[in-house]
């Protein structure tokens, strides 16, 4: 693996963890963020303020919400996450994101799916 996809991977998830674990949308897009961010989740205003706003609504909604890490894939200036989210009072989720990143290595795109981990499943596979 590359080092840059090895940067990239780095950087896309100490973004996520001050982000997310930590409540700090503000100073994860400071510190992480190119000029201008895309985002594709339809409940998230585009850029880099309807980021912070959403982000800091959920770390006031939900305090001691968390994320682990499953596995994190780079492919040139692409990273995937898969995670387990603990949001408290509701369901876990699991997560794919995908994040695209400029030659300085910041993050300027981002896509999501997200699915609900049920109390039963059809087989004895782990979502993770």
């Amino acid at each position: 693996m590359s080092n840059n996809a090895q940067k990239n991977k780095r950087a896309v998830v100490d973004f996520y963890d001050m982000m997310f674990n930590q409540s700090k949308p503000m100073d994860a897009v400071r510190q992480f963020v190119g000029k201008e961010y895309a985002q594709h989740n339809p409940k998230v205003e585009d850029g880099k303020d309807g980021f912070i706003a959403y982000f800091s609504k959920m770390a006031k909604d939900f305090p001691g919400k968390s994320v682990q890490f499953k596995r994190v894939i780079a492919e040139g200036n692409f990273v995937v996450l898969h995670t387990h989210q603990k949001w408290p009072g509701g369901p876990d989720w699991a997560g794919i994101d995908i994040f695209r990143l400029d030659e300085d290595g910041k993050i300027v795109e981002h896509w999501d799916v997200l699915q609900q981990v049920p109390k039963k499943s059809a087989n004895s596979n782990s979502m993770f």
